[in-house]
């Protein structure tokens, strides 16, 4: 009797412990079909009554054999990341998501419904960030919540450029265009912010998500800096996609990458007369014209040839009354270098020259820089370890033949605002494709991308980040 009464009470004990196991493991889909088996699934664990119990339940649905093979980045790391971010659900996902946004085109600090997508999306990832900074900005965060922190940045304004690229998802509002591929840098990291999710009990800390916006008008790093963005980060990244390498290159170099980038005017001031009575007058466009031909000199005599460096005018305005010496002339430029000390040298012997060349003729001037908008970017210089770890990275992920060493560009970037804070690399990805018409430079009306590249940013933003942690935790 004894023995019978313990097998029948052992059964039920082993029915109860299935029983159980089912009630915490049973789970409930996110709710949106996009995720619903894309990457690994996410799942909100649930008792019976239907409320959420601990997390620990979520994070048993993502744990494998790869957490002690990922101690050490090896080629199955790699792989299992390009492995989720090429299923063929996740890329049709990733250009849903590019092609809303770029149907959908907000200027800087306009950037409303496209941060209100990209919270939506990071909602149903229980990806934690905070909101706003910069007014549309987002701060997010997936790990640890411990050190170390790397972050990794996307822009997410368009520009006031009417698209003249003619398929089924062209910008929808007049006058504006995601002509720079800003669309895609918010799609490549939304997928890259997916990955790290399901992979998120492999990470040795903190990676920084930040979707930035006003690259274009100059001062949205500096806002995103001012509330806090960098806080804790050691180190961050960013990718611009390039139509000068075939869709899928990764490109970079150690040192100055791109120009620092000045805007000037100046206002000189002398007195109107007649034409026809030039004795009467102080004239401003000599004065004027004598500091045009002197800019050009700081270059050419002032500065070392092996320094790359511009100063181009390209407004002079005296009005347009033909018989009459004007008051007033205003011109106005840019300015670029390479190195901080060559970038703010141009910037003082600017002043210097338009200021001394007026006085000679007797006139005065006065030069702005329009520093309180920002407009002033410094030199974008990837720190050498931080290029050394892109490399290595897009190397590995991609293959030996998928990274090139380029040259400096005199385009300017943003991102420099954050170089100058922290070590931090800058790289391209290739989107260009013949065959699509993907040929156009940024800013340009017929400017487009292929999109094959979405998959590839998202997997080599996710592996920077994560081998980042691994390897300086």
């Amino acid at each position: 009797m004894k023995i019978r009464n313990s097998f029948f009470f052992s059964v039920i004990l082993i029915f109860l412990i299935v029983i159980g196991d089912s009630a915490v493991a049973f789970a409930e889909p996110i709710p949106s079909a996009a995720y619903d088996g894309v990457l690994f699934p996410d799942r909100r664990c649930c008792n019976r009554e239907g409320k959420e119990t601990v997390s620990a339940c979520k994070n048993a649905t993502r744990r494998g054999s790869a957490a002690a093979e990922c101690e050490v980045w090896s080629e199955a790391c790699s792989e299992a990341v390009l492995k989720v971010a090429r299923r063929e659900e996740t890329v049709e996902w990733l250009k849903g998501i590019r092609r809303k946004i770029h149907e959908n085109p907000e200027l800087a600090f306009e950037e409303i419904e496209t941060s209100r997508l990209i919270r939506e999306e990071l909602d149903l990832m229980e990806v934690s960030y905070q909101y706003p900074l910069a007014k549309t900005g987002i701060r997010a965060t997936i790990g640890t919540g411990g050190p170390p922190f790397v972050a990794l940045r996307a822009d997410m304004d368009a520009l006031p450029i009417q698209e003249a690229v003619e398929w089924e998802y062209k910008s929808k509002v007049a006058g504006k265009m995601h002509a720079c591929g800003h669309d895609a840098h918010v799609a490549m990291l939304i997928g890259a912010a997916k990955i790290l999710k399901t992979r998120e009990h492999l990470l040795k800390g903190t990676v920084i998500l930040l979707f930035q916006p006003a690259e274009e008008a100059g001062n949205g790093a500096k806002r995103m800096m001012q509330d806090g963005a960098l806080k804790d980060v050691e180190a961050i990244f960013a990718a611009h996609v390039s139509h000068e390498h075939p869709t899928g290159i990764i490109g970079s170099r150690p040192g100055p990458l791109l120009a620092g980038c000045g805007f000037f005017r100046a206002v000189t001031s002398g007195k109107k007369a007649l034409a026809g009575n030039p004795h009467h007058s102080v004239d401003p466009v000599l004065a004027a014209s004598a500091a045009v031909i002197s800019l050009q000199g700081i270059v050419s005599r002032e500065s070392n040839p092996l320094d790359s460096q511009v100063v181009s005018v390209t407004r002079f305005d005296g009005g347009n009354n033909l018989d009459m010496i004007p008051d007033t002339v205003v011109l106005g430029g840019t300015f670029r270098a390479f190195s901080n000390t060559s970038f703010y040298q141009l910037l003082e012997r600017i002043e210097q020259v338009i200021v001394e060349q007026a006085s000679v003729y007797r006139c005065s001037a006065e030069v702005d820089f329009f520093e309180k908008e920002y407009t002033i970017y410094p030199p974008t210089v990837n720190d050498d370890r931080m290029y050394e770890h892109v490399k290595k990275v897009a190397i590995d992920l991609l293959g030996e033949k998928k990274f090139r060493v380029v040259q400096p560009m005199m385009g300017a970037e943003d991102f420099s605002f954050y170089s100058e804070a922290v070590p931090s690399a800058f790289f391209y990805i290739g989107v260009r494709n013949e065959t699509l018409g993907s040929t156009h430079t940024g800013h340009s009306p017929y400017f487009m991308i292929d999109e094959d590249v979405l998959p590839i940013g998202a997997a080599t933003h996710a592996t920077i980040a994560e081998r980042y942690l691994i390897e300086h935790g």
